[in-house]
């Protein structure tokens, strides 16, 4: 997995969030996506539980799939969780 050398920090995580034209980027294991271009990210709302601008790592054990969604064509890699 390639990352690109950008760090985001937790308030840029969250004002890309949807809103206003934004960007819709959740973080997983430090690792920040975009998923703004994802069928299931259109409403703002993933699977009515999760919203964007989240670092979403202590939710995956819960959902019904595993990383490997992070590896759709739809999800874009970032950059690093951190300042």
């Amino acid at each position: 997995m390639d990352i690109p050398p950008r760090f985001i920090s937790d308030l840029e995580l969250s004002r890309q969030n949807g809103e206003r034209g934004a960007r819709k980027f959740i973080a997983y294991k430090g690792v920040v996506y975009d998923v703004t271009d994802c069928p299931k990210w259109r409403l703002d709302l993933h699977e009515n539980l999760h919203f964007p601008g989240q670092d979403l790592t202590s939710e995956l054990p819960d959902a019904p799939h595993n990383e490997e969604v992070f590896t759709r064509p739809c999800v874009k890699i970032v950059g690093r969780l951190g300042s």
